[in-house]
């Protein structure tokens, strides 16, 4: 069973940065985009960020673009998602995602194959 484990979710205040790093094996990641969905407290869960197989395409949510920014790390076998200039709407639990696409948008849910069990990050003063 293929396995996605995310790290790095923790209690930060608004306006400071954070980096949330999904490990997964190196299969997955050369067959597979990886995405990145968060579920804020009493919503759903929605993507916000996603990298190619090939690390040449990459998608952010309106909400996230310009202070978000994912890359893959391939010796490391891992995707990370910079988070800067965090705000409190930023309080969720994110979830690590692989999946088939990214080429022009982040999928939907029903799109992924495989989750991560999610890392929890509270933006608060």
């Amino acid at each position: 069973q293929w396995q996605l484990v995310e790290s790095g979710g923790d209690l930060v205040q608004p306006g400071r940065s954070l980096r949330l790093s999904c490990t997964t094996s190196r299969y997955l990641l050369d067959h597979n985009a990886i995405g990145w969905f968060r579920q804020a407290p009493g919503k759903g869960r929605v993507g916000i960020s996603c990298i190619s197989t090939s690390g040449e395409n990459t998608n952010y949510a309106d909400s996230v673009k310009g202070r978000f920014t994912v890359s893959r790390d391939y010796r490391k076998d891992t995707v990370f998602l910079q988070m800067n200039n965090l705000k409190p709407e930023d309080t969720a639990v994110y979830y690590c995602a692989a999946f088939i696409g990214c080429l022009t948008s982040i999928p939907p849910e029903s799109a992924v194959d495989y989750w991560g069990s999610g890392t929890l990050v509270t933006v608060s003063s």
